[in-house]
């Protein structure tokens, strides 16, 4: 069963189908067979023959096509008449106009993941969000920086994170989902990036390495003392009949109540797969 928010986006060259499978074994919600950066320009119409070869409705995964800028991209788009395909995500998004085109050739029940890399793409991103069929904006903080020219450590993105989840938030689209780290050996880092992302309001976190999912998945899973809060703020609610009551201490109103019940159904989702 597909969680409603994936927490990890595992991401796979689309040049190398024989680790295709083992991606999809490493326990991440979602898998992306990779058809831009990660793949080198002279392998770019064999890597999209394998993603062919391999897709099926057996094992849904999702893809990620080209920039629209390049000419590469009108052939991706021949993969949605393939079977398998769960979303597709667009780099360097910009312009709603693409994302019309994507959902014109993958239908409009595929779900589209703009990556927002660009000062362009941050600038429209909240036309992007509000796009159908968008599901949920990804930053791309490395490329982004890239873009701007920024040599900053990661404080320097706060506010552009921040804007993203609240241009996701006006759009009525699910949070977002954060940048790779890519230190790919120090568990550390990855916990401490992908909690910063959590307390930012990101729903999610992009992996580069199988290593790095158990380590996403945890953090964006309730702990336990979570789940008791929110069960004791669920229960204490239902006493006060909707009413202001309080749970150790502090206030619980209809917000609070709201939190638990998120966190509840995410578990809940959760222990269903």
């Amino acid at each position: 069963m597909p969680l409603l928010n994936p927490r990890s986006y595992l991401f796979v060259p689309g040049s190398r189908p024989d680790r295709f499978a083992k991606a999809c074994a490493a326990g991440a919600d979602a898998v992306v067979l990779d058809l831009e950066d990660s793949v080198a320009a002279g392998h770019k119409m064999k890597a999209r023959e394998s993603v062919a070869a391999w897709l099926t409705a057996a094992q849904p995964v999702m893809v990620r096509v080209n920039t629209s800028d390049s000419e590469w991209f009108l052939d991706d788009l021949r993969l949605g008449r393939k079977p398998g395909i769960s979303g597709v995500l667009l780099p360097k998004a910009e312009r709603a106009e693409d994302i019309r085109l994507i959902a014109e050739n993958f239908g409009v029940e595929t779900p589209i993941l703009p990556q927002i890399e660009t000062a362009q793409g941050f600038r429209n991103a909240l036309a992007l969000a509000s796009a159908k069929p968008v599901q949920r904006l990804l930053f791309g903080s490395i490329d982004f920086q890239l873009d701007l020219g920024m040599t900053a450590e990661e404080d320097e993105l706060l506010y552009f994170r921040t804007q993203i989840v609240l241009d996701s938030r006006l759009a009525g689209i699910r949070p977002p989902v954060d940048g790779v780290t890519t230190d790919i050996h120090s568990t550390e880092r990855v916990r401490a990036d992908t909690l910063r992302a959590r307390r930012l309001g990101f729903g999610g976190k992009m992996c580069i390495h199988p290593k790095q999912v158990p380590v996403v998945n945890e953090c964006f899973t309730p702990s336990a003392e979570e789940e008791t809060w929110a069960k004791k703020v669920v229960e204490a609610s239902s006493e006060a009949r909707g009413g202001a009551t309080s749970v150790d201490g502090k206030m619980v109103d209809r917000p609070v109540v709201a939190r638990a019940e998120i966190i509840l159904a995410m578990l809940a989702q959760l222990r269903q797969r």
